[in-house]
């Protein structure tokens, strides 16, 4: 039927009532007149939809902001180009604007609609092209498309009817575009964004699982593999035997975690995930200070601090972990001023037990650490400038510095120190907000750092505390160990040797020594080792 109605000339009132159905029915214009080709094939044929690409269609009719999380070879690009055709044949004014990766490939979406025009039948071309060049096509309707380099004014004085953003998990700076073109669409306009995986915590990833708890308004549409008809195990197997575990999740299996290169391994943070709990209290002058277990008495704690550089993005974090069984018992994110948050870390490390207190020093963090030292706080790191090596006495050294300095040096070291802890499940986390972070701290250009648009605050908090329980504090009671260990291995002599001869000068038989000796503790002039 569809092929027939494009093998003989219409009369004029069925041209009338095919163009009137059309108008109204995107999927029907798109199974009957429009044609596409395959990779690698010359021959145009029908776009016979497919029932999942109908469905997708005809919510993009329906919501005004649409999400999109699919597999590869779904022919997602291809429906949305056949959805700007129809959009733009049919409807006066209509102004789509297309991002993607980067410019040329926003114009390859372009020229898949140019030819998606050029397969329809005459009668139904009822605009006329005027403006058709690489990156650009504008019909006589005053609709047009136009491509967009991904930069942070993308689109910044458009007005637009349709915003398709294609792979924009994979756009590094996302999150800045669409503070600049969200806008654009607020007098009416439609969304649509669409793209594979590329790891959690990005732009994307947020705008999807928000869209999923009903958080925004947009609506999320999941498309995994086993949708197409034509794809089944046998097609699986087949298609991910020469690929990595990375790139299935990524370009088969929808899953964000999986996806990306991630610093922590996806199974190690699926551990950190089980763990998650909800603190049992929430406190602090800005209610960002989460509680999951109060001080015990006696309990042996280390504060670990990341000082705000003072920017807008920019958050002041800490955990509180319980030394003896490497628990984290507390947390805090947000963004006090210095003052304010050097009175808070005073009273929270008094708190539990007045612990060490571990204040990375660079930039702003030196002011708070040097506020502490003006409040007496009675248990500060201080370290070698050098070697960062932690200094139980530094009134009676040289070249001590308050606090932790992470430079260049030290920072794979205490990343590698966290990654160690995680992948062994030596320590216990139960924070959300960590989790998040950890989820967004990638490899990037072979370092690792948080995704463009997320932090790293508590990561980082939490690699020098764990640098610091494993190296200061672990070797400072290993090496008290040793010296108890010396001491004890010290051995007196009991002999008394009497040189003094009878009948000669000096000699007296009544003078016990040993009596003398063990008047006091035998160890007692050596205890200055163990103090230092």
């Amino acid at each position: 039927m569809a092929r027939s109605k494009q093998s003989f000339e219409l009369s004029k009132g069925d041209t009338k009532e095919e163009i009137i159905r059309c108008g109204k029915d995107p999927v029907y214009f798109l199974a009957n007149y429009v044609k596409i080709s395959r990779p690698g094939t010359n021959a145009p044929f029908l776009f016979n939809l497919y029932d999942f690409q109908r469905d997708v269609i005809r919510k993009f009719a329906s919501a005004r902001y649409s999400c999109i999380l699919k597999s590869r070879q779904m022919g997602i690009t291809t429906l949305i180009c056949g959805y700007c055709c129809w959009l733009m044949l049919f409807h006066r004014n209509k102004e789509i604007i297309v991002l993607a990766t980067k410019l040329n490939v926003a114009a390859n979406l372009v020229r898949k609609i140019k030819k998606m025009y050029n397969t329809t039948p005459q009668w139904l071309r009822l605009s006329k092209i005027i403006t058709d060049n690489k990156n650009s096509l504008e019909l006589s309707n005053g609709s047009f498309v136009k491509a967009s380099s991904t930069t942070s004014d993308a689109g910044r004085s458009e007005s637009l009817s349709l915003l398709i953003i294609d792979e924009a998990g994979h756009i590094d700076n996302m999150s800045e575009i669409w503070e600049s073109i969200y806008s654009t669409t607020q007098i009416g306009g439609n969304i649509i964004v669409s793209s594979t995986p590329k790891g959690a915590g990005g732009w994307y990833h947020q705008l999807y699982r928000d869209a999923v708890a009903g958080l925004n308004n947009f609506e999320p549409i999941k498309l995994m593999w086993n949708l197409h008809p034509e794809y089944d195990q046998k097609w699986f197997e087949k298609t991910t035997k020469n690929m990595s575990k990375r790139g299935i999740a990524q370009e088969l299996l929808c899953d964000f975690l999986m996806s990306g290169d991630t610093f922590i391994d996806f199974s190690d943070l699926e551990w950190v995930t089980s763990n998650i709990l909800q603190p049992k209290w929430k406190a602090g002058p800005d209610r960002n200070f989460w509680i999951w277990e109060n001080c015990k008495p006696g309990g042996n704690y280390l504060i670990s601090v990341d000082v705000s550089r003072g920017d807008s993005s920019d958050y002041s974090a800490f955990h509180i972990i319980d030394l003896d069984n490497m628990k984290q018992v507390a947390e805090y994110k947000g963004k006090l001023d210095i003052d304010l948050f050097s009175c808070f870390l005073n009273e929270v490390g008094k708190e539990y037990n007045s612990c060490m207190l571990v204040v990375e020093n660079n930039n702003v963090g030196f002011a708070v650490v040097s506020k502490l030292i003006e409040m007496e706080y009675p248990n500060l790191y201080f370290s070698k400038k050098s070697t960062n090596e932690y200094v139980e006495n530094p009134d009676y050294e040289t070249g001590v510095v308050p606090g932790f300095t992470t430079s260049v040096k030290t920072r794979p070291l205490i990343l590698a120190k966290l990654e160690e802890f995680v992948r062994n499940r030596a320590l216990t986390t139960y924070s959300q907000r960590l989790e998040d972070e950890l989820k967004s701290f990638i490899w990037r250009s072979g370092k690792p750092e948080a995704q463009k648009g997320c932090n790293d605050d508590l990561v980082m908090a939490l690699a020098i505390a764990c640098w610091v329980r494993d190296t200061a504090i672990i070797q400072n009671q290993r090496d008290i160990c040793y010296k108890e260990a010396l001491l004890n291995s010290i051995v007196y002599a009991n002999t008394n040797f009497n040189t003094k001869m009878p009948g000669m000068s000096g000699y007296n038989p009544s003078f016990d020594f040993m009596k003398d000796f063990n008047k006091k503790n035998p160890l007692q002039d050596f205890l200055w080792v163990i103090k230092g």
